[in-house]
């Protein structure tokens, strides 16, 4: 039987001759493999895709209040979860010399070079392809179709043509992110209706405000690798004024389902003061133009959308 040292690799047998224990070095190996992974799925964006996740299964308890079955659900989790995560691995090849610019980017894993850009872009669009068959065959054909067009317009319209284009990239790119509600919608009753337009509405007006937030933060980054957004091309004190307009219409139109009869008194209670919370954050960062003040919204706006797609769906549940 050949040695330890004569069948292991050469950075083995170095580990060997300085005194590691293979078993130490199998350890290395998996931690190894273990960042690779972890790498891979960074760059699925899973803490953007947990608020996606949140706003899919809400819709569908709202458009069934009897409740989906638990496998659908499962199911839908798991297709949105690839779908998006492909648009953002995609999105992450798209982005890279943008990135490597960028102080909060350019530690991603396309730009630090720990995975090469080829393999990201295959990597995204096979997790796409993936979500669009798993959705097909285990959910209905509709939310595979919605699912892809979420991925293909955050991809081609927002990141590929609207990013570098304009300053309104965010608000008409927006759409895109709007879809999941569309494909938990879809999900759970087989078809849209009207009412499918309430959930989609309110992602799409919450959109720019947070976005916008951000944008305050990393201006910097942005004006240094060209994207127009809103406070490199218009200015600081536009954007907060833009962020207070957009947050009046999104508490608004968080309304519309209680004056139409689709959602009931615990909403809308729960509405109006999540509503009056965010409005009264956007018009302190009119007053008060800090970067405190920016992060404070950007945070709590995504605690807003997350808290008002879960009352969204308790409303239902109870008053269905």
């Amino acid at each position: 039987m050949e040695s330890a040292t004569t069948t292991s690799t050469p950075v083995e047998r170095r580990g060997i001759e300085a005194g590691a224990s293979l078993p130490a070095l199998a350890g290395t190996r998996r931690r190894s493999v273990a960042g690779v992974l972890r790498d891979y799925v960074a760059l699925t964006k899973p803490r953007i895709i947990a608020l996606l996740l949140v706003t899919t299964v809400a819709t569908m308890f709202a458009a069934d209040p009897g409740g989906p079955a638990a496998a659908t659900v499962l199911w839908t989790m798991l297709g949105g979860y690839l779908a998006a995560g492909g648009a953002g691995a995609i999105n992450h090849y798209v982005d890279r010399d943008r990135d490597a610019r960028m102080a909060r980017t350019r530690g991603r894993p396309l730009v630090a070079g720990r995975i090469e850009p080829l393999h990201g872009l295959v990597f995204g669009i096979a997790l796409g392809a993936l979500a669009t068959v798993q959705l097909a065959l285990t959910v209905n054909a509709l939310a595979a179709v919605l699912a892809l067009c979420g991925l293909l317009g955050y991809v081609f319209v927002y990141t590929i043509w609207l990013k570098p284009l304009t300053p309104q990239n965010i608000v008409i790119g927006g759409a895109a992110g709007a879809m999941p509600p569309l494909v938990g919608w879809a999900a759970a009753t087989g078809g849209l209706a009207p009412e499918a337009l309430y959930p989609f509405g309110i992602v799409f007006l919450w959109t720019p405000p947070h976005f916008w937030a951000l944008s305050l933060l990393i201006k910097e980054d942005y004006a240094r690798t060209g994207v127009p957004m809103l406070p490199v091309v218009k200015g600081e004190a536009a954007t907060r004024r833009q962020i207070v307009a957009y947050t009046l219409v999104l508490a608004a139109f968080t309304l519309l389902p209680v004056a139409t009869g689709f959602l009931g008194a615990i909403y809308a209670v729960a509405a109006a003061a999540l509503g009056a919370g965010f409005v009264g954050l956007a018009v302190h960062l009119l007053r008060d133009p800090s970067r405190r003040a920016a992060l404070r919204l950007y945070l709590s706006s995504l605690a807003y959308l997350a808290l008002l797609f879960f009352v969204m769906a308790v409303d239902r549940v109870l008053g269905g």
